[in-house]
Formats: structure tokens, C-alpha cells, sequence
């Protein structure tokens, strides 16, 4: 069986939307019939707890979910890929040293930036660590506001960083914080086919970006 594919959700600010970002493409992989294995290596555990709301409402067939500090990332990555076609890591907000093992083990490297200069200028360090260990990186503008003129001037200046930006955008929805507490992913409240639509045209995005990495 082909090793599952490493997806790590990394941002040095909090509030950035990551855990949000690790559930919802999740929850689509695992729609679509692949196994999804979740690693939480957040000391605020927000994956492990959704992953157990979820659990109690029977809902988590080919999930798994395990948890880790920095140094046992790659010995539970190394467990976790022989049995999932995708490990979804979610990592604290830092961009340190205990960062370097989630970004070493990734396949792809996913940035989400909300709508701030503060979350943008945030983005370098982890940009920065990702790049010394050669892994490949998407920004994803998260909890945007298009329309805006904060929003286009984020837009404008993500255009400038060092990685490749996605162009789908993630809204800032009150859905998604919603869904998050009820062990649910966003397209599973069926409340908005525009979200519906966000999120599957990024998970085609990160598809795309996993395939011409092979």
C-alpha cells in the first residue's frame, strides 16, 4: 500500500483559522472515501476535541486521531501514513524549533492568513522554516473579507510572499465556528452552498499541488 499523504496546517499566530482548515479537508477527504488521519501536536488540544465531539455522535468512520509533542511527530507520522491515504497535522502557533519536525514530515505545507497585516506579517517565520526544510507551501487566505478594501489589500500583499497563494479563499463564515463545535465539517450543516463551493474548490487545489509534488 502507497505511504498516506502528509498535509501540515502551520501559522505562528493563533487565530489564524488552522484547525478549522485541518477539519474541513478532512472531513472532505474522508467524504470522498479516504482514510484521514488526524495529529493534533497543539497543547490546546482544539483538533483532539472536535475529533471526540465527533466520536460521540458516531460519526468518525475512517478517522483517526492521535496526538503528539514536537519530538514524536515523526515517529507517529511514520505509523500514521501506512495506515491513511492522508495525515492532517494541526501544530501550535509558533514557528520555532518544535515546528521544524511537523514541517520536515509534511508533503505540503498549508498557510492560512486571516484578514490582518498582523497575521500577515506573522507568515514569514513559518514561511522562513518551511523553506530550510524544503518543503513545498500554500497560503490560504482564511476568514477573508473580499469585497473589502482590507481584503484587497491583504490579497495584494499575499501576492507578494514567497509561496505559491491559492486562489480560493476561505470566508470569514460564522458556520465554520459553528460546525467546529458540533464535531462537524462545514459542508456537513448543508446551511450554505457557497461554502460548499469554497471548500471543495481548495481541496481540488491542495489535490492538484499533492499530484505534481509525485
Amino acid at each position: 500500500m502507497a505511504k498516506g499523504k502528509v498535509i501540515t496546517i502551520a501559522q505562528q499566530k493563533g487565530g489564524s483559522g488552522k484547525t478549522t482548515l485541518a477539519v474541513n479537508l478532512g472531513v472532505l477527504l474522508a467524504r470522498k472515501g479516504a482514510r484521514v488521519a488526524f495529529l493534533d501536536t497543539d497543547p490546546q488540544g482544539s483538533l483532539g476535541r472536535w475529533f471526540m465531539t465527533r466520536h460521540e455522535t458516531g460519526r468518525t468512520e475512517g478517522m483517526e486521531l492521535s496526538t503528539a509533542s514536537a519530538w514524536g511527530v515523526g515517529y507517529e507520522v511514520g505509523k500514521l501514513r501506512d495506515m491513511a491515504d492522508f495525515v492532517i497535522i494541526d501544530t501550535p502557533p509558533k514557528a520555532d524549533s518544535d515546528l521544524r519536525p511537523a514541517l520536515r514530515a509534511a508533503d505540503l505545507v498549508v498557510v492560512p492568513v486571516a484578514t490582518s497585516h498582523v497575521d500577515l506579517w506573522a507568515t514569514d517565520g513559518v514561511l522562513d522554516l518551511a523553506r530550510r526544510e524544503g518543503r513545498e507551501v500554500l497560503v490560504v487566505l482564511n476568514r477573508a473579507r473580499p469585497g473589502t478594501r482590507l481584503g484587497t489589500e491583504i490579497e495584494a500583499a499575499a501576492q507578494e510572499l514567497d509561496a505559491r497563494l491559492a486562489q480560493t479563499q476561505i470566508s470569514n463564515r460564522v458556520a465554520y465556528a459553528e460546525t467546529l463545535g458540533q464535531g462537524l465539517g462545514g459542508i456537513e450543516s448543508a446551511r450554505s452552498p457557497a461554502m460548499r463551493s469554497e471548500l471543495d474548490a481548495l481541496l481540488a487545489e491542495v489535490e492538484a499541488y499533492l499530484a505534481e509534488a509525485d
